[in-house]
């Protein structure tokens, strides 16, 4: 007797899935989803787009072109204080993975008085790392100019064209970026201890009208960040998703993994330090209209919590 597998039995429901910052180790739990077969094991044809800047991918989730989102916390925050009907539902990493890089020329902290520090865009973890690090080396804001230059490949090439004369980086990226001769300024992840850096984002009415599919999604990205984190066996496969999804050099993937398979956070819940903190930044905006800053006005981790008793 032959028995069908359920993907062959049913046609896999189609999930439009959008992440900021798609081209980074960040993504691992997505690509490992993906890439292993874990979506279509939960009758899921994922399709996953990137789209540069939170601000941006939030429209695109609000105006139902995509169905789910990934994006550091301060997009969502600020959409959601704005009345947006969304929600974040899981959190796949919590901790801020970024470095600040210069130019070589640029040596020390100091050094950056009134230069252009290049961010994929305004509103997301870009901005809140450059701010950061800004914090910690007691520099205000206004000592520099945040200039929008695109993901992270357009800014280091902005960077050597003297367009922009620093930026923040995934740590994966820093070697690429050391070949180059660049400084290293900081890794932002002494800095700043807990950030909920990888949320994934969805509309309160797709979590009740298509509360099966969307809790499909989350219990594929938990099993991959589980394999990721607890399998090393799937060390060969997962560089090789590395090397494909971020164009990565062999031996940079392999640095990559070595950094990134213990860092998601399994289960996937938002760490709720990191997010108050995200909350207080928002609030202290300048010209930001006093907001609701309680968690449940962010949060819904009902499928979360689901999955964790099955």
């Amino acid at each position: 007797m032959i028995i069908a597998s359920r993907a062959q039995v049913f046609a896999l429901e189609r999930h439009i899935h959008a992440s900021a910052g798609a081209t980074s180790a960040q993504q691992l739990p997505i690509f490992v989803a993906k890439d292993l077969g874990i979506f279509e094991k939960q009758g899921l044809d994922v399709d996953p787009l990137a789209i540069t800047g939170g601000s941006i991918l939030l429209q695109a989730l609000v105006g139902r072109s995509i169905h789910s989102a990934n994006v550091a916390a301060m997009a969502p925050v600020r959409a959601i204080a704005s009345g947006a009907d969304l929600a974040i539902t899981a959190t796949f990493l919590n901790k801020n993975l970024y470095s600040f890089i210069a130019r070589k020329e640029i040596r020390s902290p100091a050094d950056l008085k009134g230069k252009k520090i290049g961010i994929a865009n305004f509103g997301g973890a870009n901005q809140f790392s450059v701010l950061s690090a800004l914090k910690a080396w007691d520099m205000p804001p206004e000592a520099i100019q945040l200039v929008p230059s695109g993901n992270n490949m357009a800014r280091l090439i902005a960077m050597e064209g003297g367009r922009i004369d620093a930026t923040v980086i995934p740590n994966s990226s820093v070697g690429m970026a050391s070949k180059r001769g660049m400084t290293v300024l900081a890794n932002i992840a002494e800095i700043v201890k807990e950030f909920p850096d990888r949320t994934v984002i969805m509309e309160r009415s797709y979590l009740q009208k298509e509360r099966e599919n969307a809790k499909r999604f989350l219990r594929a990205i938990s099993e991959a960040t589980y394999r990721l984190k607890f399998e090393p066996e799937l060390r060969e496969k997962v560089i090789s998703v590395l090397m494909k999804r971020t164009r990565m050099e062999r031996k940079d993937a392999e640095e990559a993994y070595a950094s990134y398979r213990n860092v998601f956070s399994y289960p996937p819940r938002t760490g709720r330090r990191g997010l108050q903190d995200v909350l207080e930044i928002v609030q202290k905006e300048s010209g930001h209209a006093k907001m609701d800053v309680s968690l449940s006005r962010y949060l819904d981790e009902s499928l979360m919590e689901e999955i964790e008793q099955e």
